[in-house]
């Protein structure tokens, strides 16, 4: 799998980062088609800075690498400790282990960042969505989204929502999905619903 993070520039995961010492490693960053939104508290201005985005999208990346190389552990791991405790992990790690293409084969593409700053009902503190759509070479793909939080400022980020769907050849004409499975899907597809920007 690799995530497409810079418009044409794909990197194919874990041996690109691993190679790279940390200290000198560009965190990546989202392409500026990218779409993206802000939603904040009534009559609260709030823009998310350029290292929100680059901490929010690193857990991505990194959550979406640790399922691509099946390394489950890794990926629980980066759970929210609720989101642990409503999802337990033998049961988690069954579900994924039936889908065997999801997350292993394909590319993924970011097509919006989300920003939501204190929704009400939720902890406090900011939450990034990513919806993305994941190509499969064989014509088929995923569809989905990854929530990730921040509780303050300087904290580490840890992942509280996922949906994906799978979406079998029968429901894609020429690469997007047939209008009547659109409104089924988990994910915001936006101007990536075309195969490329």
């Amino acid at each position: 799998m690799a995530i497409d993070l810079r418009g044409c520039v794909l990197f194919a995961g874990a041996a690109l980062m691993a190679a790279t010492p940390a200290a000198v490693a560009a965190p990546p960053t989202l392409a500026p088609e990218v779409e993206r939104e802000v939603v904040a508290p009534e009559g609260v201005t709030f823009q998310p800075s350029s290292s929100d985005e680059e901490g929010a999208v690193d857990r991505f990346a990194e959550y979406t690498l640790a399922l691509e190389k099946r390394d489950f552990a890794a990926a629980y791991a980066m759970f929210r400790l609720s989101f642990q405790a409503s999802n337990p992990r033998l049961e988690w790690e069954m579900n994924l282990r039936k889908r065997e293409t999801l997350w292993a084969d394909g590319q993924i593409r970011p097509l919006r960042l989300s920003w939501y700053l204190d929704p009400a009902g939720q902890p406090a503190g900011l939450y990034a969505a990513f919806d993305f759509r994941g190509d499969r070479k064989d014509g088929t793909m995923d569809c989905g989204y990854v929530v990730v939080h921040r509780a303050a400022p300087g904290a580490g980020w840890t992942v509280v929502r996922i949906d994906t769907s799978e979406v079998p050849p029968d429901l894609i004409e020429d690469g997007v999905p047939k209008a009547d499975v659109l409104h089924q899907l988990p994910c915001y597809l936006g101007k990536g619903i075309a195969t490329a920007f």
